[in-house]
């Protein structure tokens, strides 16, 4: 940076530091006012696909309510326990906030349920990964810049948001993938982004459930995180008016799991004392984690929400129908490219021309994934008539 503050000044040696920067993929000049990580932060926020995730699922479809969680505000809380760990750690919080924020760029329409259509939708043709479709984003899909394509954002950043990716698509990846070849560890602002991740949707999906009806307060008071949370709000408080007591018990949830990250982290690393990030990543194992005991209590809690909530017979009656909407736009845009959008046609038939009925797929993915869920539901019934 050639004005203002050092953007390393007071973090750890192990921290991912600007100067020690693996770079981006095209040579820029250096900002005038902000770090690198600052800078890319600020790239993911102005995207185009960072504003789509406010009419995207989290768990409940757009139209099922407006308090619900959202892809949007789910990466913002994502965000906002990230920089609180990267901060209490020394480590970079303008590069943790921009993974939280880039994480989940390439989700679809529909949350998991039409990443899991998607995915069988392309079985043939490659597969469908949504960290690898938000790296795609981040590198090829926006048009921002009149210099390159994508976002250009340095390699620290990338490595963070592709923190899941199979073998097969790794090779093709170069340097972005080449951990997972090696088996080496992410950057500690990745490791910090990835639980936070877990943190957020573990108790926003609490508050989302009880809201819903279709988990009860009486069902989870037989998960010891939250039964040990929500008895202490009650001997306190007593029975508190609307949902104030639920809000104070995910409150006090998130700032226990939160707080023992931080300490089992900060132990971690005064133990192993790496003395950089390539020795973070040589590390056998993360050192971003939580205590064995937190950890019990997380995947409980974890365990607990796939079974009650994300399985409930509602929900999978709304998997089943939000599925059908994606797989009738996959298989009706590969049958005939010319009915989507002229720049997604155009798109298809030069990937198509260069890879086949690959090629192809991939340029009609690339549609659906980045369709909001009400786009979806409008581009299904004009395909459909």
């Amino acid at each position: 940076m050639r004005r203002g503050r050092d953007p390393d000044a007071g973090l750890a040696p192990w921290a991912a530091l600007e100067r020690t920067s693996r770079g981006r993929r095209h040579a820029e000049p250096p900002a005038d006012w902000r770090g690198e990580f600052q800078r890319d932060r600020d790239r993911i926020i102005h995207s185009n696909a960072f504003r789509r995730l406010v009419y995207k699922t989290q768990v409940f479809i757009n139209h099922e309510g407006d308090l619900y969680r959202t892809r949007l505000t789910h990466s913002i809380e994502v965000a906002q326990i990230g920089r609180s760990v990267a901060t209490a750690l020394a480590l970079s919080e303008p590069l943790t906030e921009a993974i939280c924020l880039a994480h989940d760029l390439g989700h679809t329409p529909f949350g998991h349920a039409g990443q899991d259509v998607l995915n069988d939708c392309m079985r043939e043709y490659g597969g469908f990964e949504h960290n690898l479709q938000s790296l795609r984003v981040v590198d090829e899909l926006e048009e921002r810049y009149a210099g390159f394509s994508g976002l250009n954002l340095c390699f620290e950043t990338r490595e963070g948001i592709l923190k899941h990716c199979s073998l097969a698509n790794t090779r093709r990846l170069g340097d972005v993938g080449q951990r997972f070849l090696e088996r080496r560890q992410p950057g500690l602002e990745a490791q910090v982004a990835d639980l936070a991740d877990a943190i957020a949707y573990n108790n926003h999906d609490v508050d989302d459930g009880l809201r819903s009806g279709l988990v009860t307060i009486e069902e989870l008071r037989g998960v010891a995180l939250f039964a040990r949370h929500h008895d202490t709000v009650h001997a306190r408080y007593g029975e508190l008016p609307g949902r104030r007591g639920v809000h104070e018990t995910v409150r006090r949830m998130i700032h226990d799991v939160v707080s023992d990250l931080i300490e089992e982290s900060g132990r971690r690393l005064a133990a192993a004392r790496p003395a950089d990030i390539e020795a973070v990543r040589a590390q056998p194992g993360p050192l971003i984690g939580f205590s064995p005991e937190r950890d019990h209590e997380h995947r409980e809690m974890k365990k607990f929400l796939r079974a009650r909530l994300y399985q409930h017979e509602k929900m999978q009656a709304t998997r089943l129908g939000a599925g059908q909407v994606v797989k009738d736009l996959f298989e009706g845009f590969m049958a005939d490219v010319a009915r989507m959008p002229p720049e997604h046609r155009d798109a298809a038939r030069a990937l198509e021309a260069g890879s086949g009925a690959v090629g192809r797929a991939r340029a009609v993915v690339d549609y659906i994934a980045g369709m909001t869920d009400r786009y979806a539901f409008q581009e299904h019934a004009r395909l459909l008539g």
